[in-house]
């Protein structure tokens, strides 16, 4: 699509001179005599570049040019002016131009100024389209779940999302800690800047460092070239830490300089760096557990987790397990452009019992290798993978979420909540039905349901 290039002068031969030049070379021109009717005409259409006079009556360029850096941000203005106002075109820049242009002007720069100014606004306009389609993506509304668990999660982005605030987020792998830093990150002022995401147990100590603070040239053998880190890359947006439990003590020490000051230095480097970052960190770990153990520092701790959030386990969340299924089906469905299958009934209910060690990732590939590989429309229990329909091995994933140290009466209790609520799945939330499952009474299962906190739906 040609870019729409709007024209403001007073000065009506220049007016004409420019509307003729843009035009043969395939632009769209809006050629405007009235700076007023300009300010307008800005607000109410789609503006690719603008070309405006600096001196003209009642309203100059200079005012032109604030309205549309207030406004219209996104849209390069390019400033004319006479020779002898060269100090004031100078200022314009100074204030947000994209450049100027000398009157008499040549028509080789002034194209040239105009395809780049046109570049600009055409790669803005494809950031801008980018970042709508990556909050529609993972905007809060993304987050697949009705249970009360997720909705109080959704609550607590909603608030922290629109401050500066650190967020920690815990919970245990695949249960979607980074679905939720981008949820936070696209709900934010800062959605059009970057989303940068680093996992601290994925590097090593000394590499990590010059991931996360970038390097100079020679520190350090290989350091070829002078190499920013991710501090820097994320400046106006979001740096998500993923796994920070992992960080060495050195690098507690430096990460929480950063918190404090907003600053560092490169590795090898002296020159103090700021950067304008929202940090945003996850773990799977206790911290807590690992301040008490002397792992973690505690005021580094206490600077993360200004605002904490926990995601669930998937099997503390059953009621969603469905929602998902049907989520990931059409999204499988969609990308791989195979029809829609379904499961069976009693494939639905392993799935709903199953303890989901691995979560909702572990939910997502199964969705996924059932999807590719059942040969009918109707995906059957024979169909699922072994750990699943597999009595024996559903026993033994329900026992490896168990810690390796334990005390084994409260260990007991949990086991039974959990066969209370698969018990429960089963049944379709029916008390009875549950009970003759369980070969209790009701009334035994009425006080069970107490003694866990097990809501009966």
């Amino acid at each position: 699509m040609n870019s729409h290039v709007l024209v403001i002068d007073d000065e009506k031969n220049y007016l004409l001179i420019l509307e003729t030049l843009l035009g043969e070379e395939g632009y769209t021109v809006t050629a405007l005599f009235d700076p007023e009717m300009a300010l307008d005409f800005l607000d109410e259409s789609e503006v690719d570049v603008v070309i405006t006079d600096m001196k003209m009556p009642r309203i100059s360029g200079q005012q032109i040019l604030e309205h549309i850096q207030k406004h219209h941000p996104h849209i390069p203005v390019l400033i004319m002016t006479a020779y002898g106002s060269i100090d004031g075109a100078v200022e314009a820049m100074r204030c947000g131009a994209f450049d100027y242009i000398s009157k008499p002007f040549s028509n080789d720069e002034l194209m040239l100024s105009v395809r780049k100014a046109a570049m600009l606004s055409k790669a803005e306009q494809e950031k801008r389209l980018l970042t709508q389609t990556l909050a529609e993506q993972y905007g809060p509304h993304k987050l697949v779940g009705n249970s009360r668990a997720i909705r109080e999660v959704l609550q607590v982005v909603a608030k922290v999302a629109p401050s500066k605030s650190t967020v920690l987020i815990t919970g245990e792998s695949g249960t979607g800690k980074e679905l939720i830093a981008k949820a936070i990150h696209y709900s934010s002022p800062r959605k059009d800047g970057p989303f940068i995401s680093i996992n601290c147990m994925s590097l090593s100590s000394g590499v990590l460092e010059s991931e996360l603070f970038g390097h100079e040239k020679g520190s350090f053998t290989g350091a070829t070239a002078m190499k920013k880190g991710r501090f820097e890359v994320a400046h106006g947006g979001t740096l998500f830490l993923d796994e920070v439990g992992e960080l060495s003590a050195e690098l507690q020490v430096k990460l929480l300089r950063v918190l404090q000051e907003k600053a560092f230095e490169r590795v090898g480097g002296s020159r103090t760096i700021h950067a304008d970052i929202r940090l945003v960190a996850a773990t799977n770990m206790d911290l807590k557990q690992a301040v008490e153990q002397g792992r973690f520092r505690e005021d580094l701790y206490y600077r993360l987790n200004v605002v904490g959030i926990h995601l669930p386990p998937l099997r503390e969340r059953r009621e969603d397990i469905l929602l998902l299924v049907a989520h990931f089906m059409q999204k499988f469905s969609s990308e791989n452009k195979q029809e829609l299958k379904r499961f069976a009934p009693d494939a639905l209910e392993y799935l709903s019992a199953y303890e989901w060690p691995g979560n909702v990732r572990q939910l997502e590939n199964v969705v996924e290798r059932c999807m590719i590989l059942a040969s009918k429309d109707e995906i059957m229990v024979e169909d699922l993978p072994r750990e699943i329909k597999d009595e024996e091995a559903q026993f033994k994933s329900a026992v490896d979420l168990l810690p390796t140290q334990l005390e084994l009466a409260s260990t007991l209790e949990k086991i039974e909540a959990a066969l209370i609520r698969r018990a429960l799945v089963k049944s379709n939330f029916i008390q009875v039905k549950a009970a003759d499952l369980l070969n209790i009474s009701k009334s035994l299962l009425q006080y069970k349901l107490k003694k866990y906190n097990i809501q009966p739906k």
